[in-house]
Order: C-alpha cells, then sequence, then structure tokens
C-alpha cells in the first residue's frame, strides 16, 4: 500500500492533488506528472509513502531537474515506487551500471539452488539502510536538514505537511 500526493505551491496557498503512479515509469515521467499540477513555474513537491517503510520527497521548480530525499533507499528499493526515484545518481553509481557483474557470479556448480554461504547479497549492500538525496531540499519551506532526517515514515507526510501550513489540504487527499 502506497500513498502518493502533490503539493503545487501557488499565490493562494498550498493546493493538493491525490495521484495515482501506475502510469509513472521513470523520474522524468514523475516530472512531467509533477508540472502538469502547477500552471506556473511554482514549486511543486510530490509526496510519497510506502507502507510507513520509507517516504520520499521529489520538488519540482519550473524546468529545474527534480530534487530528491528517500528516507531510507533500502526499503524504496524493493518497491516500484521507490526504483523510479533511485536514480543512479541518487546511489552515487555511474549511469548505465548493472548490479550483475559476470566476473563476479559464482558459477562452480552453486547454480543449480544450493546458496553458496560466501556469496553476499551484492544488490542489497548497492543500496544503503539510510536516506539519500537531498538533505536541505525543504530547507526554504520550513523543515531543516535535521528535522527532515529525524522524521518516523509513518508520519512523516503530515509533518511535512504542517510545516509547510498545507496539512488541510493535504488531509483532503489522505
Amino acid at each position: 500500500m502506497y500513498f502518493a500526493a502533490l503539493l503545487a505551491r501557488t499565490e493562494d496557498g498550498w493546493e493538493a492533488s491525490d495521484t495515482e503512479l501506475d502510469d509513472v515509469e521513470t523520474l522524468s515521467d514523475l516530472a512531467d506528472l509533477a508540472r502538469e499540477a502547477s500552471p506556473g513555474d511554482d514549486t511543486v513537491l510530490v509526496l510519497i509513502e510506502q507502507e510507513d517503510a520509507w517516504f520520499g520527497v521529489v520538488r519540482i521548480d519550473g524546468e529545474d531537474d527534480p530534487r530528491i530525499y528517500v528516507s531510507d533507499a533500502a526499503a524504496a528499493a524493493r518497491s516500484s515506487y521507490g526504483e523510479i526515484l533511485l536514480t543512479d545518481e541518487l546511489l552515487g553509481r555511474e549511469p548505465g551500471d548493472d548490479d550483475t557483474d559476470l566476473d563476479a557470479l559464482d558459477l562452480d556448480g552453486t547454480e543449480d539452488g544450493e546458496p553458496d554461504d560466501d556469496d553476499d547479497d551484492t544488490a542489497a549492500e548497492a543500496v544503503p539502510h539510510s536516506p539519500v538525496g537531498d538533505n536541505e531540499i525543504l530547507d526554504d519551506l520550513g523543515v531543516s536538514e535535521k528535522e527532515l532526517r529525524a522524521l518516523d515514515a509513518d508520519d512523516a507526510l503530515n509533518s511535512i505537511a504542517e510545516a509547510l501550513g498545507a496539512s488541510e489540504v493535504l488531509e483532503t487527499v489522505r
């Protein structure tokens, strides 16, 4: 179960809209969806929460590149919605790097389903069990880096909306 909402800053304050991410396959798709929510070049925040395990914030300011914060990269990596946010750049990988290194595969006969105790789960190691992204994504909106990193996934979106003065509009789409 996930929840996703768009918060668009307008002259009249924040406007919220519920959004489905089923047709969103890339960060570019998500940015386009966010830009459609704002008639001008106003700030749009995409807030995503996955089963109280992790949350993500994507900030779109006009035509600027999206800024991203994910509270727990490893938890988000297990989610199709989280994978949209976890770009190579965000994880510090070279674009196009594949987690599978054919030279490192152990093809000594254990491929018939027997686990090899010496093999570590390299995919899990590649994604940290910690926040990734732009820790200062909401600084100018009233949520400091320290406050953002201290948020619990189960109530983070409400806390962010409250700091923005947008808790009532977020509740209308929750």
